[in-house]
């Protein structure tokens, strides 16, 4: 590897960072809180997803995480591709006082991607998991993370748009407002009921 490509390693880890601290403010993420992350190490490399995945890459992704995760406490459940069914890499610790389905797999860079394959050796106790409702996201190259978001999700805009050339979205998520004109709400996010209102897609 080059000194031209270790320095732009260093630049990833940066703007991961970025955007993981934007999030946590826009959502007020708490301690616990589940953070849904897809990633495709490919796209970051400017190739079509799956077809070139590193994990250089993904442990300069993972450092920008878990720098943001030591200091707000969040949960990082990282998703694997669909060769796993977008299964999730956890803790075992945080799966079962979750009550979360444990899935009997271990993923490899070529079935569940490289993000999750480095994610898994670095975490404690790890874990699959099937599924879970996160409170928040985000989306590294276009991996479609939104069947592991609770409802309502809410787009967070980063200031940083892409991480090397891959494509990122971010989101939080919010109560569902129900009732009608009379109803009064109190939301958990930082987003106000007018702002909900207008949020379409």
């Amino acid at each position: 590897m080059s000194n031209n490509d270790h320095a732009e390693l260093g630049v990833i880890t940066e703007q991961v960072e970025t955007i993981v601290r934007e999030l946590v403010a826009a959502g007020k993420i708490a301690v616990s809180q589940l953070l849904v992350i897809g990633v495709s190490t490919s796209e970051v490399l400017g190739h079509h997803i799956g077809t070139a995945g590193t994990t250089d890459t993904a442990a300069q992704i993972y450092a920008g995480i878990d720098t943001v995760r030591r200091e707000a406490g969040f949960i990082p459940v990282f998703q694997c591709c669909e060769h796993l069914n977008r299964a999730l890499v956890i803790e075992r610790s945080a799966a079962e006082q979750l009550g979360l389905d444990i899935v009997g797999a271990i993923p490899v860079p070529k079935a569940g991607g490289s993000m999750a394959a480095y994610a898994y050796r670095q975490l404690e106790s790890p874990c699959l998991v099937e599924t879970v409702q996160a409170f928040a996201g985000i989306d590294i190259g276009d991996t479609f993370i939104g069947m592991h978001l609770k409802r309502v999700a809410v787009p967070v805009r980063p200031s940083i748009r892409t991480i090397g050339m891959a494509h990122v979205t971010m989101a939080i998520t919010r109560p569902k407002l129900i009732g009608g004109s009379r109803a009064v709400y109190e939301l958990e996010t930082n987003v106000s009921p007018e702002q909900s209102a207008g949020l379409c897609e």
